[in-house]
């Protein structure tokens, strides 16, 4: 592109264009609007002190996660991993150790739309709902919030405890061997948060005490071939992919097309960004 087309442009609609566009030379430029939730892709420097709004997606995924996080706690607790090896092998063996969700605790690390909308779905089962989030603020759905302060109780007290948590430099590697000690034995681990959340070396050394694991994001990603998580019988991995749905373009077009129709008449568009706070 030219310089004057660079100049021309006011807003940019995108999920992740920047390796090829250099938004420092968009001198004009006022608003971003992200088609993802996170935003490591963003090159931050490029925008602080810059007069630039930027948008995410927030929300625009949370029913699929959702139905993802619901879709583990079950296979977790119904074994149905052990099922389909032993259908693939032919092999009829009923199994004595499948475990009610009814009446188990469960506790969110963060309390956003993903968590909510997957707290919904979860109050269905009978279970108890805890969240975390930065001052223990009440949200619908959740029967009891704490601050961030005492996210030990989480830990030390859910039967289930999910990730929803944002990438910050406050949060990672937040979830450590220190916390996995606090859990309940053969309780249940989530995480479909960011990978970076998660100390993975830790957990590898953790996870025998776990009923089940459920991972969806790591540390670095694809996952490494050599990770000992992809030979754990109690673990689940899929690829980041919670997160794919039929229906995500027609949201994520209701999401830009408001936005940029507040942009147009001067209003503040939703789901705007902190960069410093990370989220």
């Amino acid at each position: 592109m030219t310089q004057e087309e660079l100049d021309a442009i006011d807003v940019l609609v995108t999920y992740n264009s920047f390796d090829k566009l250099d938004i420092s030379k968009m001198k004009n430029l006022k608003f971003i609007q992200l088609g993802s939730t996170g935003f490591d892709q963003v090159p931050k420097d490029k925008l602080i002190n810059r007069d630039i709004i930027l948008s995410n997606n927030k929300g625009g995924y949370s029913i699929p996660i959702a139905e993802w996080i619901v879709l583990n706690i079950l296979q977790i607790y119904k074994n149905t991993k052990k099922f389909y090896i032993n259908q693939s092998n032919k092999i009829w063996q009923p199994d004595t150790t499948i475990l009610d969700v009814y009446g188990k605790r469960v506790g969110f690390l963060g309390t956003g739309t993903i968590a909510m909308e997957a707290a919904k779905r979860l109050k269905a089962f009978g279970v108890e709902i805890w969240g975390c989030n930065t001052d223990g603020r009440n949200i619908k759905y959740f029967d009891k919030c704490i601050s961030k302060k005492y996210i030990d109780e989480i830990f030390q007290h859910c039967d289930i405890v999910i990730s929803t948590m944002p990438s910050t430099n406050e949060t990672q590697k937040i979830i450590n061997k220190e916390k996995f000690e606090l859990m309940k034995n053969n309780s249940v681990l989530i995480n479909v948060g960011r990978g970076k959340i998660v100390d993975e070396q830790g957990l590898i050394e953790c996870a025998s005490k776990f009923k089940g694991i459920a991972l969806d994001v790591f540390e670095e990603e694809p996952l490494s071939q050599d990770s000992q998580l992809w030979h754990m019988d109690n673990v689940i991995i899929t690829p980041h992919n919670s997160w794919v749905s039929q229906q995500n373009s027609l949201r994520s077009f209701n999401l830009f097309y408001n936005n940029l129709k507040k942009f147009i008449e001067h209003k503040e568009p939703s789901n705007i960004v902190e960069i410093t706070k990370g989220y």
